[in-house]
């Protein structure tokens, strides 16, 4: 009897096993940011270790501030198409705004 409740384990302990792992299987898509849609001027932004003066004279100002928090302070500026984080006055990096392309079909195939 306890071979036979050994085997009844083992096999729903493997049925189990194999049905979850299954089910994380899936594609992955991944997409360079330079060629995600809206990022055109992937090439044209902020760059590390500029001043918030040199952003704001050759960018503009941005369409809004974002007061600095933490230890070292980090705030960040928001531009149309990109979001640019300072670490005191400086460049630390530039991440540009997901935009979906015009066409594209939804992330979940539907």
């Amino acid at each position: 009897m306890t071979t036979f409740r050994s085997y009844t384990l083992l096999a729903l302990g493997l049925t189990l096993g194999l049905g979850l792992s299954s089910a994380s299987i899936a594609d992955r898509v991944e997409i360079p940011v330079g060629q995600q849609g809206g990022a055109e001027n992937a090439g044209d932004v902020p760059t590390n270790g500029m001043t918030q003066e040199r952003v704001e004279s050759r960018f503009g100002a941005p369409q809004e501030r974002r007061v600095a928090v933490g230890d070292p302070p980090i705030s960040s500026w928001v531009y149309e198409d990109y979001v640019v984080y300072f670490e005191h006055d400086k460049v630390l990096r530039t991440v540009l705004k997901h935009r979906p392309r015009a066409g594209a079909a939804p992330a979940n195939g539907g």
